[in-house]
């Protein structure tokens, strides 16, 4: 048995920046990482010559963000790349209604209005919906309050379903009510040419991480925390866990005793999403040049409707699309083949004969993910906002829960992760320790 003093299970951000501000505060600590490599679910894939990051690709929000100010102190360049929360309007989108015509200015301007309308409608329903209210719920209410013709309706309902898909991987009537309260941005959003994985890899050098140490259980007492690896047990005065939340909903690693409440509950009200990216480099652009996405309205629309142009950020003509919620469910198992097969029929009713077959294809797979199960997490109905930060609670003085779950501002981001670990840091040493201590040291 190998004993340290605090150990850490999961070299992906969270962990990663807890580790560095407890050894920067003087602890030794020894990091666990199930994989072969650090990052976690921020993981950069460079076949054929070509950056993609499959995992976590932007900052959302360069103000006050502690993942921009790490990025800047390790010399990572950045590109400004805005999606804004699946934004209706404010970049320039291409909008194709359900017969497979491009609108007309003026039809994409009242449609972006109509979104503006029922949102304004919302913000108040959400505010006063119950926890068991699901999004469809109260977006079905806001919409019904317009007094609009059915498909003037259906257009922005279709909208609304695409915005919960594509923010949260979940279906509309699975996504709480409240599901989408952080869906806020402040400051330019940016992406990183040369890979998001430089971050965790500075992050980890100096730290004894353990690749390819799968762990299986945690036991938990008054006395410290022991953890059972396939390379061997360790034992540590506390642990910090920042697996995601499918793997603490799986089987396959144990915490004994189990997690008490109110933690147990708020995890038991968070749920991993299906959502999946689809990068398609082309010989040339078939699309126009001043459009920033491709959207796509009306039945065709049900699982391909929004192709994001990546071209600026290497020079490759690339357009990102996702399998997010029903999608990424029903094409688990399909081919890359038949993935993009079903993706040129919907680009081709838009730009017919002049689409092409992709030259590279990049897909991901986070479900079969067994060491993420999953992209990141979401508020299941009967969940409330505090489940966040509830999940990150102390226990036994030598147990804590971090990850991007756990925090409630900016959840499912890269910069929730990087603040879970710092004030996971702070509840092991009992005090106050600068985040920029994460990158500086």
């Amino acid at each position: 048995m190998e004993h340290v003093e605090t150990i850490v299970v999961g070299a992906g951000v969270a962990g990663l920046t807890t580790a560095r501000l407890l050894v920067e505060a003087g602890r030794d600590v020894v990091v666990l990482e199930a994989r072969d490599r650090v990052g976690g679910r921020v993981s950069t894939d460079r076949r054929f010559s070509l950056t993609t990051d499959m995992g976590a690709s932007w900052i959302h929000g360069v103000d006050g963000s502690p993942v921009a100010a790490a990025a800047a102190a390790f010399g990572m360049p950045m590109v400004e790349f805005t999606v804004g929360g699946y934004q209706p309007d404010s970049r320039p989108i291409a909008y194709y209604g359900p017969d497979g015509a491009r609108l007309t200015d003026a039809a994409a301007q009242a449609f972006a209005a109509d979104i503006h309308v029922v949102d304004a409608t919302l913000r108040d329903v959400v505010a006063g919906s119950g926890p068991q209210a699901s999004y469809r719920d109260v977006t079905e209410t806001a919409l019904a309050a317009q007094g609009w013709d059915e498909d003037r309706i259906q257009r922005v309902r279709e909208y609304l379903e695409h915005r919960s898909e594509e923010q949260y991987g979940a279906w509309i009537e699975d996504l709480a009510a409240h599901g989408l309260d952080d869906d806020s941005i402040d400051g330019d959003e940016v992406v990183f040419p040369d890979g998001y994985d430089r971050l965790p890899r500075r992050l980890a050098e100096g730290l004894d991480v353990r690749l390819t140490h799968i762990v299986s259980e945690v036991q938990w007492a008054e006395g410290g925390v022991t953890v059972t690896t396939d390379h061997g047990i360790f034992h540590g005065a506390d642990a910090v866990i920042t697996v995601p939340v499918g793997v603490l909903h799986s089987e396959d690693l144990v915490i004994a005793p189990p997690l008490p409440e109110p933690v147990a509950g708020a995890l038991s009200r968070l749920r991993m999403n299906a959502f999946e990216k689809v990068f398609l480099r082309f010989p040339s652009k078939f699309w126009d040049d001043d459009v920033y996405a491709i959207r796509q309205q009306g039945p065709e629309s049900r699982w391909w409707h929004s192709w994001y142009d990546l071209t600026a950020l290497h020079g490759t003509p690339t357009l990102l699309t996702f399998a997010a919620g029903p999608a990424a469910i029903e094409t688990r198992d399909w081919s890359e083949d038949e993935i993009v097969d079903s993706i040129l029929v919907q680009l081709r009713r838009l730009y017919g004969d002049a689409v092409p077959r992709p030259t590279h294809v990049h897909v991901t797979d986070w479900q079969d993910d067994p060491w993420s199960q999953g992209s990141y997490a979401y508020m299941a109905v009967g969940s409330t906002t505090a489940d966040h930060d509830t999940l990150a609670s102390p226990i036994g003085g030598v147990l804590h829960l971090a990850g991007e779950a756990t925090w409630t501002e900016d959840p499912a981001t890269v910069a929730a992760a990087m603040f879970s670990g710092h004030r996971a840091a702070q509840n092991v040493l009992g005090s106050q320790i600068p985040i920029d201590h994460a990158w500086l040291i």
